[in-house]
């Protein structure tokens, strides 16, 4: 058996997922037979509150939709699928208010819902990869606006380009790059593109759009860049492009945690213990094996520190993706307590917890060249801001002193004062250029390195060397001249202005008549 051959991943059991279909209806009928009769549900009718008296909004038709999607990528067996409900209107493609599938991508027709309104596909299809996509997407900007809204923030969370007369939608192209082996989030194109390649010596294809952790890492970019728009720049210090790759990293880990069911497969995995081997602290782990890698792309549970990283982004990242692991490990496990919780539900809750902390320390920090320092200071005052409790600040303190983000006075061991902001330990050298050569695509698009600038010099001095040598070219146009001139009504009152344009007078000398051609014929007049 050719073990290059493309893995088919089998069509979910009948009763996986509510389906129109007579498989489903007759799967249905029989698991009626053995269900216990419950308590009949309340209906509308007289005496009922209508949902005008009780306050509560009726939901609009068809609202909400369940998806079939990946839980990780497709070379993580061991979750494989998983179904999801999405809350709102999810109309074909599919699109909602904030997201749309782009609807010209060669091979990727819109998805049509089915008769029960939801998105339910075959795996291995362009349709499942449209849903799979848009279904991550979604539940990235989602998360993060439920973050906010629990600190008492509530924010929309707008796209870059976003405002209050542009509320254009963030574009999806799951097979935006054909034969290319990236993906990449683009503020100038308003969207995200993923690639798909099959990799040397295999002839099955890798499609980037699969992998949970490479969509939900691009739409982390996204969401910071409508927060910070000019952390992306690469003229920045690198510790500030490490926040950002590192952000798009934390957002994978942070997505997989808000699913209960995820959070059980890794308390399950590691026996509660976070630093045991885990998918969670693996990237991108098709897309790492793919590159010859043995695990994922990278590895969030790791030893880096910043004199280690110097100004490569891509390591420099790690460092503080390390430092918020280690931190989400030592919470799990100064509050779990499996008497009185089950395990799965005090991870699911410390991430919500963390993912809100890192978020509001990001908005809080400057607005350029952010420094690690900066972030986990402001995390520091946060979570006491919080009421968390005092071992849970120290961990934070600890965590980054370790990584040497922090310079921790001597002999200072005890518990964290309110207030006091601690001094970086390892900064980026005057005038230190990131180096961004193994982050993402995001990371490496032009138009984050203003390299338009540079084209822009190059004409510039080619415009100067031909004015300099006798080639000026065409006089430029005359400005055209315009006058403002007041309307009046037939009483002489003023309605209104309007501009109005002054043209050359035109020139009204005879024209002399037209010579005969050489065969004596006149030409025809204009």
């Amino acid at each position: 058996m050719d073990s290059s051959a493309p893995t088919r991943h089998p069509q979910p059991p009948v009763g996986f997922v509510p389906t129109p279909s007579a498989p489903y209806r007759q799967h249905r009928k029989a698991a009626q037979l053995l269900d216990q009769p419950g308590r009949p549900r309340l209906q509308a009718g007289p005496g009922s509150a209508s949902p005008s008296e009780t306050g509560v909004p009726a939901e609009p038709y068809a609202s909400g939709a369940r998806v079939l999607m990946w839980k990780q990528d497709p070379s993580v067996d061991e979750i494989g699928t998983r179904k999801a409900f999405l809350p709102g209107v999810v109309l074909a493609g599919p699109r909602d208010a904030r997201i749309v599938l782009a609807s010209s991508e060669p091979g990727m027709p819109p998805v049509e819902p089915n008769a029960f309104g939801d998105f339910v596909t075959m795996p291995d299809t362009p349709q499942f990869d449209a849903v799979h996509t848009f279904a991550v997407v979604r539940q990235t900007l989602t998360m993060y606006q439920r973050a906010l809204s629990t600190a008492g923030n509530p924010m929309p969370l707008p796209w870059h380009w976003n405002s209050a007369t542009d509320t254009t939608p963030l574009q999806v192209w799951p097979y935006g790059l054909p034969n290319v082996m990236n993906a990449y989030y683009s503020r100038n194109q308003a969207c995200l593109k993923f690639g798909d390649f099959v990799p040397n010596g295999a002839t099955a294809r890798v499609y980037t759009c699969r992998s949970f952790d490479i969509v939900s890492h691009e739409t982390g970019h996204a969401v910071l860049d409508g927060l910070k728009p000019q952390w992306l720049h690469a003229g920045n210090p690198p510790q500030t492009g490490g926040l950002h790759e590192s952000f798009g990293d934390l957002t994978a880990i942070f997505l997989a945690l808000s699913q209960l069911d995820q959070c059980e497969a890794v308390v399950a995995q590691t026996k509660a213990h976070l630093h045991d081997k885990t998918f969670l602290a693996d990237i991108a782990e098709q897309f790492g094996l793919a590159l010859g890698s043995t695990t994922g792309l990278r590895n969030a549970d790791n030893d880096l520190t910043l004199s280690q990283a110097g100004t490569e982004v891509h390591a420099i990242s790690q460092v503080f993706t390390g430092a918020v692991y280690d931190i989400l490990a030592d919470v799990f496990a100064l509050e779990r307590d499996p008497a009185l919780e089950d395990c799965a539900s005090v991870l699911h809750r410390v991430a919500g917890w963390l993912r809100g902390l890192v978020l509001r320390a990001l908005i809080a920090a400057p607005d350029a060249a952010a420094s690690f320092a900066d972030v986990a200071n402001e995390m520091l005052r946060i979570a006491g801001d919080d009421g968390k409790p005092q071992a849970v600040v120290n961990a934070i303190r600890d965590r980054f002193a370790q990584r040497e983000v922090f310079a921790v006075p001597a002999g200072f061991a005890g518990d964290h004062p309110a207030g006091l902001r601690l001094a970086p330990l390892v900064t980026d050298a005057p005038g230190a250029r990131q180096d961004r050569r193994a982050c993402c695509g995001t990371m490496n698009l032009p138009e984050y390195h203003d390299v338009e600038r540079v084209l822009q010099a190059e004409a510039d001095a080619l415009a100067r060397w031909c004015a300099a040598h006798g080639r000026p070219g065409a006089a430029p146009a005359a400005p055209v001249a315009l006058a403002t001139v007041t309307v009046t009504d037939d009483r002489g009152a003023a309605v209104g202005t309007t501009a109005v344009m002054h043209l050359p007078a035109p020139d009204k000398r005879p024209v002399p008549p037209a010579q005969p051609l050489p065969d004596g014929t006149r030409p025809a007049a204009p």
